[in-house]
């Protein structure tokens, strides 16, 4: 159960948030909010696996 959640949070993600890898976005120079989408991304994909 928990994991179909993260899965379908992950193509939600996928939908409505910013590919930053896509534009190439440096980590050492992004801001808060950038990093913060990216922990959640990463947060929902390491648990939909």
């Amino acid at each position: 159960m928990k994991k179909q959640i993260f899965k379908v949070l992950g193509k939600i993600n996928k939908i409505l948030l910013p590919s930053f890898t896509k534009i190439r976005l440096d980590m050492t120079k992004a801001k808060k909010w950038q990093l913060a989408i990216i922990g959640w991304r990463y947060f929902v994909t390491k648990n939909s696996l």
